[in-house]
């Protein structure tokens, strides 16, 4: 059995799978601030059979809602490799003031760096680095977020890099290693590089947390968060890569909808109690946003859903003239809700007055219009059916998966696309979701590509992305390459072209407890950016 849990902003979903994949039963509770409770009470609902229970996935929003209030930072140094060009734009320019003070604005320049093809683009500078390295001791700092030029094509900048700051800073010391987390592109690169040094401290916290709240409940099995892209990773991978979990939340709730309505290829939404995420599955997976993605206004290349979110939830305030959104009550729901006796008229209160919910007290919405009430509603509709449209790339039919607690908000047809469907278990798809995560391997590189050679480098790629999911611990025949994406790039010679292969497979408990031990670069998850 396995369990699958998602720590969202308002609600803490737990889903209970068996070995064939069924779910056997479900739970909600309210999230809590400090995690553990939250968690602890959701499992005590689901009441699992603690000594048959083989692995339990998380997935949680909680790192990203410290990079968005700019709390829970910790300052770090970004060392840049790249002189002497680079200097134009140092590093987090472009960042928003909160989130550049929370993290401190320590940044340091030092030559290095590579050519696509990995000749040196500057020698390395020992003497440079250990010089940066004196004023980051003397500013106390204990996270370092290292970044190279071309890193993803050639990584050896960068370890020597850390080598060499390490042996002159104090023991324990974080780096963070651009190679290790982004794709080709410097600038959002660093960023996410700088962010994940951020977090390193709070990934402690929270992996603590989670630890702690499933030994209150006797719960002795491995567990694992889930990745942006729908992939797993060990404990050791989350504490050394938090900022890998981004995106989890829709892409948890996706995958999820995938499962429970047996459609590979959909457009999904995702109604919660204060937003609405639209996504588009392609092969059971989240259609990946394409470039750089952004977070909490930063920019980033990390791994991320193409996801588009709109101000409307079970939380979101209805005015006088029937508009939705985008303010919400948030967790405050069951206070101030007119149908759980508070004064605050909600897209919820809409959805129990028009006979679409069963919550709270029917009787205090029975004031409410008729005419008000679906004039409102067909507002979510239009807007929803609207976002749904921007999504997709054509004009084919495409069937709609509604899930989420909020999901009764939408009707069984949407303006447009007339195949809604809202499967059971829809209210903790993002459980659901979190609990079938798989293991996956990644190469993203690129490549020098001769004529007359695509088909063999292609294959070469395919291997190396399916070897990687099976040395992170997916089960040996269930892995499956779900994603090629190929970009000549025309501004460099020899053919160069980027090749991206990802590769997934289910996860083996037995196998895993080996990859877990190996550390963070070797866990779940593991990826080639060589």
């Amino acid at each position: 059995m396995r369990i699958g849990i998602d720590v969202g902003g308002t609600n803490t979903d737990a889903a209970l799978l068996g070995d064939d994949d069924r779910v056997l039963a479900t739970a909600k509770s309210p999230t809590t601030s400090d995690i553990t409770s939250g968690v602890t009470a959701a499992l005590r609902a689901l009441d699992p059979p603690v000594e048959s229970v083989t692995a339990v996935m998380i997935g949680t929003t909680q790192f990203l809602n410290a990079l968005v209030e700019g709390t829970r930072l910790a300052p770090v140094a970004a060392v840049r490799l790249g002189l002497p060009a680079t200097a134009a734009l140092p590093p987090m320019t472009d960042w928003p003031e909160r989130q550049r003070a929370a993290v401190g604005g320590h940044a340091y320049l030092c030559h290095g760096g590579r050519e696509f093809d990995g000749r040196p683009l500057s020698p390395l500078d020992p003497e440079e680095l250990k010089r940066a390295a004196a004023d980051i001791a003397a500013r106390e700092l204990t996270s370092v977020a290292v970044s190279s030029v071309f890193s993803p094509a050639a990584e050896e900048d960068e370890r020597r890099a850390a080598e060499i700051l390490r042996a002159e800073l104090a023991v324990g010391t974080h780096f963070s290693l651009s190679h290790e987390l982004g794709r080709v592109g410097l600038l959002a690169r660093e960023n996410a590089t700088i962010i994940n040094a951020a977090l390193r401290d709070l990934a402690v916290v929270i992996v603590e947390s989670l630890g702690k709240a499933l030994a209150e409940v006797s719960v002795t099995a491995p567990f694992f968060l889930s990745q942006n892209d729908g992939t797993l990773m060990d404990v050791g991978f989350a504490r050394a890569c938090p900022v890998a979990t981004f995106a989890s939340g829709p892409t948890n709730s996706m995958r999820g909808a995938a499962f429970l309505s047996g459609l590979g290829d959909c457009a999904v939404v995702d109604v919660g109690g204060t937003t609405a995420d639209v996504g588009i599955l392609s092969g059971g997976f989240p259609r990946e946003a394409a470039g750089e993605s952004r977070a909490a206004g930063i920019r980033t290349n990390f791994r991320a859903p193409d996801v588009l979110s709109l101000g409307i939830g079970g939380g979101s305030l209805v005015s006088p003239d029937g508009e939705t959104g985008p303010r919400s009550v948030g967790h405050r729901l069951t206070e101030e809700a007119l149908v759980f006796g508070g004064t605050t008229l909600t897209a919820t209160d809409l959805a129990v007055a028009a006979g679409l919910a069963e919550v709270g007290d029917r009787s205090q919405v029975v004031d409410l219009r008729r005419e008000f009430t679906a004039r409102a509603l067909d507002r979510i509709a239009g807007r929803l059916a609207e976002s749904v449209d921007r999504m997709r790339t054509s004009a084919a039919a495409l069937p709609v998966v509604a899930v989420g607690g909020g999901s009764v908000l939408v009707p069984d047809a949407l303006p447009g696309f007339a195949d809604v469907r809202r499967p059971r278990h829809f209210d903790v798809a993002n459980a659901v979701g979190a609990a079938i995560t798989q293991v996956g391997g990644e190469v993203d590189r690129v490549y020098q590509v001769p004529e007359g050679r695509r088909d063999a480098v292609l294959a070469g790629a395919r291997d190396e992305a399916v070897g990687r999911a099976r040395d992170a611990g997916a089960r040996p025949g269930s892995v499956r390459v779900v994603d090629i994406e190929e970009v000549p790039l025309a501004y460099l010679p020899g053919g160069a072209t980027r090749i991206r292969v990802k590769a997934v497979g289910d996860l083996d408990p037995a196998r895993i407890t080996g990859a877990a031990v190996r550390g963070p670069a070797r866990g779940v998850g593991a990826r080639a950016h060589a």
